[in-house]
């Protein structure tokens, strides 16, 4: 399968996926709207997808809310079925995405490596452009 269709596939299913996930989960303590599906990552013979999921909140909240979203795959998958028109529906693997995570880790470092570079350049008596 061509790189284009792959990448079109893996959106496609990313779009679906996250209006399954509106439509199918339904519990009181699985907040919605802390959820964002990232990535979407089909094998070339459209027999499984790794779905790649970041969520809101401490770790014992994001593993609960993980949980939810794997007991309810079966119901998603078969949406996707349903709707999705591929030769094969993907068995989907639910993962946590830590990749905005380590973002926001890597630019609230950079911001206090600034802030403590003004701090020095102020106390020796220095301005900044």
């Amino acid at each position: 399968m061509t790189t284009n269709r792959m990448i079109r596939v893996n959106e496609l299913l990313k779009r679906e996926i996250a209006e399954d996930l509106y439509r199918v989960v339904h519990e009181q303590d699985f907040d919605l709207s802390a959820v964002t599906v990232t990535h979407v990552i089909t094998s070339t013979n459209l027999r499984h997808a790794r779905v790649l999921v970041s969520i809101r909140g401490d770790d014992a909240t994001r593993k609960n809310m993980l949980n939810k979203m794997l007991r309810h795959r079966k119901e998603i998958q078969h949406r996707i079925g349903r709707h999705v028109k591929l030769k094969y529906t993907p068995h989907l693997f639910f993962e946590l995405d830590e990749s905005i995570a380590e973002g926001d880790r890597v630019l609230h470092m950079l911001d206090e490596l600034e802030d403590a570079e003004l701090t020095d350049d102020e106390s020796l008596g220095e301005t900044r452009p």
